[in-house]
């Protein structure tokens, strides 16, 4: 005669364990959803670092202190024939005039359309510096475009870049490494409302992010740390 015995939890531990599984699947769930908007972050840190290091990007450190938000773009592709466009996903974070503490990340898409005689593909590394509370309130719509909605320019480079001038962005453009000047005259920056919620868990609007700063990510830290010491270096220098 075959006797089998069977050991049940108590119910409480039974529902004890099964919630425990719930929490670790919704949180493998989350990390998994998040993970490009992390790996976006991540180089976005990385750019930023490269280009900050650069020695022909001294115009970006000395006014890096005066700029009121940074825009990175890791990756900005070109491509087509003869019926061009290009694009990229980047990250915006805003400093408070007052606390000077810097707030974000918010994402946002950049797409840009050409019409001549090219072909082929090329991918660019891009930081804005947005220079003006107009820049800000523009980056808080939910769509502008660069050079009409605001003043653009290229940013100088070179060891010894001193150009003065006036404009609400000021862009910086590196293609394997070397300086490309590339012009964004045209293009639409649109916020990436769908990319907030997955990176923040919940909906949220990009003033939250960026102004109120009601939600942070432990995630961003390394990002905005990398910016804020970037901002004192600069400031400590001649």
């Amino acid at each position: 005669m075959n006797t089998r015995y069977r050991t049940q939890l108590p119910r409480p531990l039974r529902l004890h364990c099964l919630l425990t599984l719930l929490i670790a699947m919704l949180a493998a769930s989350s990390a998994h959803a998040q993970s490009e908007q992390r790996r976006l972050v991540t180089a976005s840190t990385l750019t930023f670092n490269s280009f900050y290091n650069d020695p022909d990007m001294a115009w970006l450190r000395q006014n890096l202190g005066r700029a009121r938000a940074v825009m990175i773009v890791p990756e900005f592709t070109k491509a087509g024939i003869i019926v061009g466009g290009a694009g990229g996903r980047a990250v915006v974070v805003v400093r408070d005039p007052k606390s000077g503490r810097w707030a974000g990340p918010a994402f946002y898409s950049l797409v840009t359309a050409s019409i001549g005689l090219q072909a082929g593909v090329s991918v660019s590394e891009v930081v804005t510096l947005i220079m003006t509370e107009k820049g800000v309130a523009k980056l808080l719509a939910n769509s502008f475009r660069m050079g009409g909605d605001v003043a653009l320019a290229v940013g100088p480079v070179g060891g010894g870049a001193q150009s003065a001038f006036v404009a609400d962005v000021v862009s910086f453009s590196r293609g394997q490494g070397v300086y490309v000047g590339l012009n964004l005259d045209g293009t639409i920056v649109s916020t990436s409302d769908e990319w907030n919620e997955i990176y923040y868990g919940r909906r949220v609007q990009v003033p939250d992010i960026l102004v109120r700063a009601n939600v942070r990510s432990p995630h961003a830290k390394e990002l905005l740390n990398v910016i804020a010491t970037a901002v004192k270096n600069s400031a400590a220098k001649p």
